[in-house]
């Protein structure tokens, strides 16, 4: 390729120069690959300049050998298929390293990672000065990617059995007596798959002697670092301007679907305001049934891990998980559901991992808060919110603490339980504390619930299903007074409420059951959870303080339902309860599909879901078809599942390979579908009816797994992307892979779901937050003016479109832990559905005005 140290070496013309139109064009001509443009520093790009008027009479290089110091027209075979080969023009003064340049020519020859260049009787070629010099009189070399040239054998000097060129004098009259067209028509049927936006119209072609001159990269191309490995993306000839600003839209949180049951405790509230309080990755949720509406405390940058209540239920606290950088340190939070201001923010610095418990003490009005640190040494902690002081902590040195409290009739004791854990801390006055030991080591039940009858005495319930109750003796030593078996294994939840009815929930028997502590816990009566709610995780009246028997139950398989002893529950919330990677949009509605690894695919309008379907697969992918009739997922076994998008009736299961189909995808026509696999393959299948019909049509075969996948706006080609973040192209009516990103660099996408290329390059080399994550999720808006991107950290940005400059600029949120697994903007780009992290959040953001 060629490039310039001073000003764009945009042509040379052999023997007469003749100006260029204006309209540059790239490609080949006549047998001869021609590159333009200049090599500036990583922080932006050059456009083509004013032409140098020397450059035909003093720089023009010798078209064969010559010791012409600014360039030079050689020819390129490649190693490993030696009729692959054409001629190119190399700037000698390019500041552009001799090994780039290798890998730029092996992109002419179909060729990846070409490393060495040779001369036919096998001598290496290591630098632009021996090309200058020691190699001015030789004009054929050949491009391989081994430490030997492939094509020699051992102790053989003699020239490679392949035609050698027409040898030409130094003479320019030689030059055009060389029959360099008819050549060319011998081998460009080699390149079929080439496009045809390739070649330059025939107005753009200036014609002297037998070359063919073309100004080719008005930019340089993009090399970007990732994992390690450099990587280089073409630029188009034509696209939009890039525009480095911040665009003028924002996200603004608007619904949170789901709620966190699967892996946490005690996280489900009930305001005064009638809203239900539970929270889902990093937000704090508020959802008031009546108004079908949310609200949201945003103020945590990582996931949260445990809340409490203010007994006055206007305040909360809540604590958050530790995560990379300042930002994201872990930290205690006391705001306001009213306001959903920030009152006092404590513990930076102080907790290693987390925060695994939190709580406010009673008698005083809640003036303290306890914590207790997630890390290796379980510190618990004593805090005066208001002021923020530090009371005193202690080294509980228990490896799983599953809760704290205060007793209610001593702001002073603290009770902390767990794996083979139970034990009562009282806090002296100097701030030391006294430990009691309950439950000693080597026990291994878990204490998993924590409750208090109305005189002080202790309840807790265990993950074998027994409830204990302890009461304190003269001396003040507490002693058993009662144990039960209350369910089958685990118990997840306790409830007393206020006429001293106490409500247990079971997370493996899925059962809700009611004891009477005035009659010596009595079972007043119990109900059961069906399969597909799940288990209980936690418990919560429907009205505090009236006893209706109405409550709400949260559960394992992140649902909430609502109902009493004494009739049905049903289903308030509904979530994916294991990782979300599949999300589609509906083509022509504000609709949109899910499908998850709980075997679930769902499809959500708005705030509601329509319907969730069990496929009896682990889903990890997932289309639309643009007929908008028919869902199309992709299991982890392998299965295509084919469903109908209007009934959530289940069309078709189709038995694809024994890999995870990870990226799937419909042309633009509806009537091809495209699936990548884990095992690198891509497989075709052709789609009839609407979209419920389908047959197998094709494979090819590829070694990388594949993660996302794009069609061309024309339906002939594939890009998809690697594990590894390579960019891969595939011609669909070759069925063969594309080895020449050059030749795919103006290929128009209909979609546009890659993390890696040229126009979404700036998202990698950003220079305004450090690299220290991987791209995860991208996706192009229906107008092609916006960018989404998530990042491994849990990061969602939002860029204008293309964005291919280190300084783009952008708007952040943050409000997942752990990877972005899927971003993507609705049809008509008013609003972007996001899922991720560890608990398959799944969130709507709404793009307002900046």
């Amino acid at each position: 390729m060629v490039d310039s140290d001073e000003e764009p070496f945009t042509i040379i013309s052999l023997p007469v120069y003749t100006p260029l139109p204006p309209a540059a064009s790239y490609g080949k001509k006549n047998g001869m690959w021609y590159a333009g443009g200049t090599v500036t520093g990583a922080s932006g790009w050059s456009r083509a300049g004013t032409r140098k008027q020397s450059v035909a009479e003093s720089d023009a290089p010798p078209p064969g050998g010559g010791k012409n110091t600014s360039g030079r027209v050689i020819r390129i075979i490649n190693n490993m298929d030696h009729s692959i080969q054409c001629r190119v023009l190399l700037n000698l003064r390019t500041t552009q390293p001799f090994e780039e340049v290798l890998e730029d020519l092996g992109q002419v020859l179909k060729m990846s990672g070409a490393k060495r260049m040779y001369t036919i009787t096998g001598q290496e070629v290591r630098s632009f000065s021996q090309l200058r010099n020691e190699f001015a009189d030789v004009e054929t070399f050949y491009l391989g990617t081994a430490m030997v040239a492939p094509a020699l054998s051992p102790g053989i000097s003699a020239p490679l059995p392949i035609e050698s060129p027409i040898r030409r004098s130094r003479s320019r009259g030689a030059v055009a007596a060389m029959p360099v067209s008819e050549d060319t028509r011998g081998r460009r049927a080699r390149s079929k798959s080439r496009p045809r936006v390739l070649y330059a119209p025939e107005g753009e072609i200036v014609r002297n002697s037998d070359y063919t001159l073309l100004e080719v990269l008005k930019e340089e191309p993009m090399r970007v670092t990732i994992r390690g490995l450099r990587r280089t993306f073409y630029p188009p000839i034509h696209h939009a301007p890039i525009d480095s600003s911040p665009p003028d839209k924002k996200m603004q949180l608007e619904w949170v679907y789901g709620y966190r049951g699967a892996d946490s405790r005690r996280n489900l509230w009930v305001l005064p305001t009638g809203e239900l309080l539970y929270y889902v990755a990093a937000v704090a949720v508020m959802y008031d049934r009546d108004e079908e509406s949310q609200r949201h405390y945003m103020g945590h940058t990582e996931d949260i891990q445990c809340m409490e209540l203010h007994p006055s239920r206007e305040l909360v606290a809540s604590g958050q998980r530790a995560g990379r950088g300042r930002r994201a340190q872990a930290h205690v939070r006391i705001w306001s559901t009213d306001t959903l201001q920030t009152l006092h923010v404590f513990g930076m610095a102080e907790f290693e991992a987390g925060v695994a418990a939190v709580a406010f003490s009673q008698l005083n009005g809640g003036s303290y808060v306890l914590a207790v640190d997630a890390g290796r040494e379980s510190i618990l902690s004593v805090w005066q919110w208001q002021w923020g002081h530090l009371l005193g902590k202690v080294a509980t040195l228990q490896e799983e603490l599953t809760g704290a409290a205060f007793h209610p009739l001593d702001d002073n004791l603290l009770i902390t339980h767990g794996k083979g854990h139970l034990a009562f801390w009282n806090r002296r006055k100097d701030g030391f504390f006294e430990r009691t030991d309950i439950i000693k080591p080597p026990a291994r039940t878990q204490v998993t619930a924590l409750q208090f009858e109305q005189d002080g005495d202790v309840v807790t319930a265990d993950s074998d299903g027994f409830i204990t109750i302890y009461s304190v003796d003269s001396d003040g030593a507490y002693f058993v007074r009662m144990e039960f078996e209350a369910h089958i294994k685990g118990i997840s939840s306790l409830v007393m409420l206020s006429e001293g009815t106490l409500i247990s929930g079971g997370e493996k028997d899925r059962k809700i059951a009611a004891w009477d502590s005035l009659q010596n816990y009595k079972r007043i009566t119990e109900t059961k959870l069906t399969e597909s709610a799940g288990g209980v995780r936690s418990i919560y009246p429907q009205r505090p303080g009236r006893n209706d028997g109405n409550l709400y139950i949260g559960t394992t398989k992140n649902n909430i339902m609502e109902g009493s002893l004494q009739r049905r529950f049903n289903q308030v919330i509904f979530g994916h309860h294991r990782p979300l990677m599949g999300i589609a949009v509906h083509p022509d509605d504000e609709m949109f599909a899910t499908a998850g690894h709980d075997k679930n695919i769902a499809l959500w309008k708005g705030h509601k879901l329509i319907f969730a379907t069990q496929v009896g697969y682990e889903c990890v992918s997932l289309a639309w078809h643009p007929g908008g009739g028919a869902l199309a997922a992709g299991s982890t076994e392998g299965h295509l599942v084919i469903l109908n998008a209007d009934a959530g009736a289940h069309v078709a299961t189709l038995r694809v390979c024994g890999s995870p189909l990870n990226c799937l995808q419909y042309n633009s026509a509806g009537d091809v579908l495209a699936i990548g696999s884990q095992n690198g393959s891509i497989y075709l299948f052709r789609v009839s009816r609407d979209g419920f019909s389908y047959k197998k049509s094709n494979k090819i075969r590829g070694a990388q797994p594949l993660v996302q996948l794009d069609w061309s706006l024309d339906g002939v080609y594939l890009q998809t992307v690697t594990a590894d973040y390579d960019l891969s192209f595939w011609d669909i009516k070759a069925l063969s892979p594309e080895k020449s990103p050059i030749a795919m660099k103006d290929v128009k996408w209909f979609t546009y779901n890659s993390t890696v290329g040229f126009l979404v390059s700036g998202m990698w080399n950003n220079r305004f937050y450090p690299m220290t994550s991987l791209i995860t999720a991208a996706s192009r808006s229906a107008a092609h003016d916006l960018l989404i991107s998530g990042d491994s950290d849990g990061y969602l940005r939002l860029f204008r479109y293309p964005c291919a400059s280190p300084k783009a600029e952008y708007n952040e949120v943050k409000a997942y832990t752990g990877s972005i697994y899927s971003a993507r903007f609705l049809f008509n780009d008013r609003c972007l559905v996001t899922s991720g992290g560890s608990d398959a959040a799944l969130m709507l953001w709404e793009l307002v005005d900046d």
